[in-house]
């Protein structure tokens, strides 16, 4: 671990444990908390989980000024309850294996909890993935979003061909997602998704969200029931 990389997980350890204050002492004149950065260098395995933290908090933090946006769902967008009470966010692209990894989680809690509604965001980053994104959106316009949205991830990688194929398979009207796909609609919704995540500060997907939550990463079905049970509490 280089010197600039262990000032950072550092200083973002002192943030949460001493709050910015302390954070903003410790940069300014490379003093800071003795005792805490001795035992944190002492202790140098806590110091990637304190900034994953720090990180999460950050979302958490500019996820206040912009969750309505997040919440809200491209309409028909969605898996599980539509008009449901609790509401977990997904970033996701149909190329990211960890995106697919993750669909036994989602069906295992939507089967779970009658009361969870889905709400899924289109956010193409790997390569060819944006013309099963819009062919999702095409389908959601359609009310064939979680048909298409399963059969999709079974036939991936995203081709024309495989995304044709999930569009059948999902018993969609090809002629008229053709003209969806292309719609100022759906490429808006593409657009916002990707501001969305840059101003949540998402690098990658699957990216996930609840009201009052926002974190990264295949992270498992404990994780994921544990952020919706503590969004509803």
């Amino acid at each position: 671990m280089d010197a600039r990389t262990s000032n950072f997980l550092i200083t973002a350890a002192i943030a949460l444990l001493c709050g910015f204050g302390g954070a903003a002492a410790f940069n300014a004149t490379d003093l800071g908390d003795a005792r805490t950065k001795e035992y944190l260098l002492s202790n140098p395995e806590i110091l990637p989980q304190m900034a994953e933290a720090y990180q999460r908090q950050e979302a958490e933090r500019r996820l206040a000024g912009i969750a309505d946006q997040v919440m809200g769902e491209f309409s028909g967008a969605v898996l599980g309850n539509p008009e449901g009470s609790k509401v977990l966010v997904k970033f996701t692209d149909y190329n990211c294996g960890f995106c697919r990894a993750s669909r036994p989680d989602i069906d295992r809690l939507i089967a779970e909890d009658p009361e969870l509604k889905v709400v899924i965001r289109e956010w193409p980053i790997f390569r060819g993935s944006e013309i099963a994104s819009r062919m999702g959106l095409a389908a959601a316009k359609q009310g064939k979003f979680a048909e298409f949205h399963d059969a999709m991830f079974e036939l991936t990688p995203a081709t024309p061909e495989s995304v044709e194929q999930a569009a059948e398979q999902a018993g969609m009207n090809i002629d008229q997602a053709r003209i969806d796909m292309a719609s100022d609609e759906v490429s808006t919704e593409i657009a916002k998704n990707n501001a969305l995540a840059a101003q949540l500060g998402f690098g990658g997907t699957p990216s996930w969200v609840t009201s009052n939550s926002a974190f990264e990463g295949a992270v498992g079905y404990a994780a994921l029931k544990d952020a919706i049970d503590k969004a509803g509490s």
